[in-house]
């Protein structure tokens, strides 16, 4: 019986070690867009990124058939969406979003899924989901315009009388 429950738990980390090697970069990057941290210096997407994988292998054989890719991205995604906000600055072309709007626009255009998927997955209206990546779209296609450089003030010459 011991011999058949340890050749079980191998072939199970085995599979999930094969799952692994094959998505956790994605759902890094995935992360560390939700939490538009600098790509080497995510902990916040990293943390999500743990928990969003441990979530999987614990249920890794329930229920049968279920996509185990599927099943760690909404992880990752209901994660973001109920983490406490932090007072880091966002970094990169997302910065300027609401964290809603980076949720809804990564899981749209990046992981590829239907406004009615994304609108299951966040408990939202289609309706909703499509004016927030609408939104978010317009915000990184056309940033607002953002504070001048330092340094970059207006020029005042003095004129002679």
């Amino acid at each position: 019986m011991r011999d058949r429950a340890a050749v079980r738990d191998a072939r199970r980390a085995q599979e999930f070690g094969g799952f692994v090697a094959g998505a956790a970069a994605r759902l890094l990057h995935t992360a560390t867009l939700l939490t538009a941290e600098e790509p080497d210096a995510n902990p916040r997407a990293r943390r999500l990124l743990t928990r969003a994988l441990a979530h999987t292998y614990a249920h890794w054989d329930h229920p049968p058939g279920e996509d185990p890719y599927d099943r760690a991205r909404r992880h990752l995604a209901t994660g973001f969406a109920h983490a406490p906000r932090h007072r880091s600055r966002p970094h990169g072309p997302l910065a300027a979003l609401t964290p809603r709007e980076r949720l809804v626009l990564v899981l749209r255009l990046y992981e590829g899924l239907a406004t009615e998927q994304t609108a299951t997955l966040l408990g939202l209206p289609t309706e909703r989901v499509d004016v927030l990546c609408h939104r978010a779209t317009a915000t990184v296609l056309h940033p607002p315009p953002g504070p001048a450089p330092r340094g970059a003030g207006p020029v005042v010459r003095r004129l002679r009388p």
